[in-house]
């Protein structure tokens, strides 16, 4: 989620049980190989082991476009050890489809396939090859040719986001067409889009026959979801609701804070805060107040006594 849920979020949400993997925001591979001090600007946790301070680990997203420029820069990747690597085909930005990125190649799946067998034959077997598409790009027509496609060039596993790039992030997720590509396809899918909540995570498993899913805004929105399915998977029925109160929300903003001040400049800082709180307003009526409160803040200053006002104990 390119500006959102960078390595501060990751370290913030990965500090509630739940969550199983990461994947990093993309790194744009055009037509140069690039330094390693690039791919560690994105994901310093390449640094821990490929893993979050608490231990999650973390695959690196690469979005281009050449197979074999992408695969030199996952060769250079793989000398930093990471837990994957995984290519995003999934990407609806206007200007990244405009400079051939995302998801306008899935109008193209042998250019995909042949991306992925490259980065593949690139990197060393034991790192894990993974990929993401959406279902398509102006419409689903060629959903299951991709991600055929993607299995042939020798994907580990593949993300499927219920949505064209036609169809942006407006709802609803058309996960009954993740369940269509699950039946070409032999190799392991999770499905990805408009799951909100354990209800949503389980309508979507019932829907996809995906037992994994990948949760983005989901995650950003309610900190504790991932949290809540584990839980409703262990058998905890009443696990429905947001499983972090709201004062434990508050508890981990000051790791955020910490990341945001470390490494945005100041005039940026409270629009960061801002942004979080936006989406937490979703599962927490007391976000909307801590929202109201902040809007109109640009000084950092006043975000930090805010913060130190909001978890005193924990700043």
């Amino acid at each position: 989620m390119e500006g959102l849920l960078d390595h501060g979020l990751r370290d913030t949400l990965t500090r509630v049980p739940g969550v199983d993997m990461c994947v990093s925001e993309f790194i744009r591979v055009t037509n140069t190989v690039l330094p390693r001090r690039a791919f560690l600007r994105v994901v310093p946790e390449l640094l821990n082991g490929s893993r979050t301070p608490s231990g999650v680990p973390v695959r690196v997203q690469l979005l281009g476009s050449d197979p074999e420029c992408l695969a030199d820069n996952a060769a250079v990747l793989a000398q930093l050890a990471p837990a994957g690597i995984d290519l995003n085909f999934g990407c609806p930005a206007k200007t990244v489809n405009q400079h051939r990125g995302g998801a306008v190649l899935l109008d193209e799946p042998e250019l995909v396939g042949r991306i992925v067998a490259a980065v593949r034959r690139a990197v060393p077997a034991h790192i894990p090859v993974s990929a993401k598409m959406r279902l398509g790009y102006q419409d689903d027509s060629r959903a299951e040719d991709c991600a055929q496609a993607i299995e042939a060039g020798g994907a580990s596993d593949l993300v499927v986001h219920a949505r064209t790039k036609v169809h942006g992030y407006k709802p609803p997720a058309y996960w009954d067409r993740i369940a269509d590509v699950r039946q070409c396809v032999k190799l392991p899918m999770v499905a990805n889009g408009e799951i909100w909540t354990v209800q949503d995570a389980l309508r979507c498993r019932e829907v996809t026959g995906c037992e994994r899913l990948m949760i983005g805004r989901g995650m950003v929105s309610d900190p504790g979801l991932a949290l809540a399915i584990a839980r409703h998977d262990a058998g905890d029925n009443a696990a429905a609701g947001t499983a972090l109160s709201w004062g434990e929300v508050k508890a981990l903003m000051p790791v955020f804070w910490q990341s945001v001040t470390r490494r945005v400049t100041p005039r940026h800082r409270a629009g960061r805060m801002k942004q979080w709180l936006n989406y937490l307003r979703r599962a927490y009526p007391e976000a909307q107040q801590a929202f109201d409160e902040m809007r109109l803040v640009h000084d950092s200053s006043k975000i930090d006594a805010w913060i130190q006002a909001q978890a005193p104990n924990l700043h």
